[in-house]
């Protein structure tokens, strides 16, 4: 019986609390990644009061609509080394979505990407394979590692356009409010 006790003891003093950490961002949190293409830079935003909004231009084709919120926009951003010598080689790929203000644990699949805005921007001089696209298949995570770093997990498979990054594996490091 005493052994029982103790057991139960030691599992109830092992077990730690679930982090329930949120952090509401004041300033905009700016970083280099650091899994990208060697042959780019790749970054990570995270802005804060913001809301995101996809809008249709004149001829059909989506662009993003960055306006004061309630909001946190998370923005990836790939851009390929330019070629030298070639006039237009300048390629950029963003990937867009709108978090809750207070950043917490998230995570979603599939269509239900969409609850987020999550949103792949192809930029390039590539007639006919270039906008913004929703992200329908695919996983994104978002972890709270301690009170000053998350974790990003993005995985994803777009059909409309080539696409070079579909996978994004990174920790954000800043100061917890």
């Amino acid at each position: 019986m005493k052994n029982i006790l103790l057991l139960i003891l030691f599992v109830v003093a092992s077990c730690k609390p679930a982090q329930h950490i949120n952090y509401s961002l004041s300033e905009v949190v700016y970083m280099k990644t650091i899994n990208c293409p060697d042959n780019g830079e790749c970054s990570i935003e995270l802005i804060p009061n913001k809301s995101l909004e996809f809008k249709k231009d004149d001829f059909g084709n989506s662009y993003p609509l960055i306006s004061d919120g309630e909001k946190t926009i998370l923005k990836i951003t790939y851009q390929r080394n330019k070629i030298a010598k070639t006039q237009d080689s300048n390629y950029t790929e963003i990937i867009y979505a709108e978090l809750n203000k207070s950043l917490a644990e998230i995570s979603v699949l599939n269509n239900d990407l969409q609850t987020i805005k999550l949103y792949f921007g192809r930029l390039c001089y590539c007639k006919g394979e270039t906008g913004y696209y929703p992200i329908k298949n695919g996983s994104f995570k978002l972890k709270i590692l301690n009170k000053n770093s998350l974790k990003i997990d993005l995985e994803f498979k777009i059909n409309e356009v080539p696409q070079v990054i579909s996978k994004i594996s990174e920790t954000i490091y800043f100061k917890s409010t």
